[in-house]
Formats: structure tokens, sequence, C-alpha cells
């Protein structure tokens, strides 16, 4: 097999990020899409979540995407512009790939995909989180009779009318899909912790310093949390009739499950038709098992984008930049660490 300066394993906003500045770097290295199609995660949000719903995060270094009113559909538009970012870079893109494994063999990384494998001097995962959807479990949840969907599987409001939907998540998923569900049905919020609301603008400087909390929890190998969840709530104009509504009133979480509601922890029944677990999601990393990366303290430790336990993988879309707001900077930061780690090596094989 070819061995190959780097392979990135993953096609979204941190992978392609990664891509370009591996390619203007003159690192030889291909790109893993799991995805048929370009779009990253995008391609599979729901159709209700427009451009204007997350206006400015779309952007990729080396190419501003297009001005629009806002009205596009997020899984059109974004990877209609990532398909436009791989073809003007000329991306070195192979998919549909799903990984299984990374493993070591004498030095070299090995990346298998069923009968495939890629060799690769290193590696920059860019995996993310969509594929992994987390519902924590409460008592009775095998026994609730109605629907319990998590926000992968989100389509239109319309579909749940006439039911009462819980929506359970502390996030700004949940707050999104509260503004749309409560004008046309009846809902309920519920959340583990009291929500905290940001009034003020969010500006770069705040993202900034929400990105630099994260990132000391993935200095220290701790688990990280997302960058949204330091960042605090946001009720944009479009929430503004479910505010009116009631619809953020929040109540604690339930004590337990049943097939037509939920128990609180005082005794008393609530009745609901639909569980919409906006829970958020876990990190795809299962294939990085065999390289045993974890600390002691159940995260992946890093130093930037670096594998403090392996200096050849880079993890990007892992921590804080599993947003939007760090994905491009760490895609430059792997570069780096790449390109710093085969000199490294040539050097020591020179020397």
């Amino acid at each position: 097999m070819e061995l190959h300066d780097s392979i990135v394993i993953g096609g979204g906003q941190a992978g392609l990020s990664a891509s370009y500045h591996l390619k203007r770097r003159g690192i030889e290295h291909l790109v893993l899409d799991a995805n048929a199609h370009p779009g990253g995660a995008w391609q599979h949000r729901w159709p209700t979540l427009s451009m204007h719903d997350v206006h400015g995060v779309a952007d990729l270094p080396g190419l501003e995407r297009a001005e629009d009113d806002g009205a596009a559909a997020a899984r059109e538009a974004v990877p209609a512009y990532f398909r436009s970012y791989e073809q003007t870079f000329d991306l070195p893109v192979v998919r549909p790939v799903e990984v299984d494994a990374v493993t070591d063999d004498d030095g070299i990384l090995v990346v298998r995909s069923g009968e495939r494998a890629w060799r690769t001097r290193t590696l920059v995962n860019a995996t993310g989180t969509w594929t992994r959807p987390f519902i924590p479990y409460y008592p009775g949840i095998e026994t609730f009779a109605g629907r319990q969907l998590h926000t992968v599987d989100f389509t239109r409001p319309e579909e749940f009318r006439g039911q009462r939907v819980l929506v359970v998540g502390g996030g700004q998923s949940a707050v999104q899909f509260l503004g749309q569900l409560a004008p046309v049905t009846d809902t309920l919020w519920v959340t583990r912790h009291e929500p905290r609301w940001r009034t003020e603008e969010f500006t770069p400087e705040a993202g900034r310093a929400a990105v630099a909390l994260v990132e000391d929890r993935v200095r220290q190998g701790l688990p990280p949390r997302s960058v949204v969840s330091v960042t605090g709530l946001l009720l944009r104009p479009q929430e503004e009739e479910a505010r009116r509504l009631g619809a953020y009133e929040r109540r604690p979480m339930f004590s337990r499950i049943e097939p037509r509601g939920v128990r609180w922890t005082d005794g008393s029944f609530e009745p609901v038709d639909v569980i919409l677990w906006a829970t958020g999601f876990r990190h795809a990393i299962d294939h990085l098992a065999p390289l045993h990366l974890r600390s002691p303290r159940g995260g992946i430790q890093l130093d930037g984008t670096t594998a403090v336990a392996d200096p050849r993988i880079q993890l990007v879309g892992y921590g804080p930049s599993a947003s939007t707001i760090g994905a491009n900077r760490a895609g430059r930061s792997a570069a780096l660490g790449v390109v710093r780690w085969l000199a490294d090596e040539a050097a020591t094989l020179a020397g």
C-alpha cells in the first residue's frame, strides 16, 4: 500500500479546513469522508433550519460563502458551498469511506474501512459528533408508548400538530425546536439545570473566550464540553412568539418515564405524546480506540490539536473546535502539527 504523509478522516468543515491548509503547505494527503456527497453533517440537518439561523458560521479559509437572504435551507446551501470549496481547491476527497479502526503497524498508522486500508505517517481526525446522538437513560424509557426522537430525527414542526411534545435539553437546539413547535402545538420544556440566558451581543471576543474555556478542559485531558454550553442561550426574533406563549418556562427533570407520559419527583404525572431529546451528541472517535489516546481523566488530552499520547494524531472538531467558532482555526493548527511531526521525523532519520 502507498504510504501517505497524512490522512484526514471526515469531510465536514474542520476536515476541509485541515485539507486546505495541508495542501497549502505541500503535504500529500487524502480526505476520507463517510458521506456519499459533500456537506458533512449539514446535509443531514432538519429542513426548516435556515441559513438565517446559522448566519456567518459556514465560511471556510480562502473562499467566502456568497451572500444570500438567509431563507435558504442550511442542508442545501452549506453542502453546495462545501462542494464548490472542494472543487475550487481540488481537495483530495475520497468517498464514501466509513472508517472502522485506526491501528499502529510498527510505527505506521493504518486506517481501515472494511476490506480497504490506507497507510499514513500522520492522521487528522475530523469526524465530529453528528453520528453519535446521545439520549440519557431514565427509568421506564423503554415503556413509553408514544414517539421518541432525537435532534437528528427532527424534520418539520407541522408533523407534531395536535400532539403534546416534551422537549428535553438545555442547548440552543432545544430553544430552536420550541420556537418552531410552540406556535403549532402544545409543548413542555425540561432541563437538568436552570437555563443561562445571554442578553448581550455575541461578539468575536466572547466567542474566543468561550473556546478558551473548552480548550482548558482538553488540555487537562478531561472530557470536553461543547462551546455552546459556556456561551449561554439566546432568543432570536423568530422565537418571540414561542416566548409569548410560555414555551420557555422550564421545568426540572422528571424522575421516570411511563407509557403515556412522565412522572415528576413529587409523584405528579404529566401526559405527553412525544419526547424530543435535544440532548446533544458524543464525539465519534470509537475508531481511534486501538491507539489508546484517552487520558486517565476520561478525555483525549490535547496540546492545541495534537494528541499528547501520540503526536502523530491531530484532532479537529473535538472539544473547542467542535463548533464552527473553532473549526477553521483548528484546521490550520492541525496542518502545522502535521508539518512539525514530519519535519521532526525527517530530522531523526537523517541524524
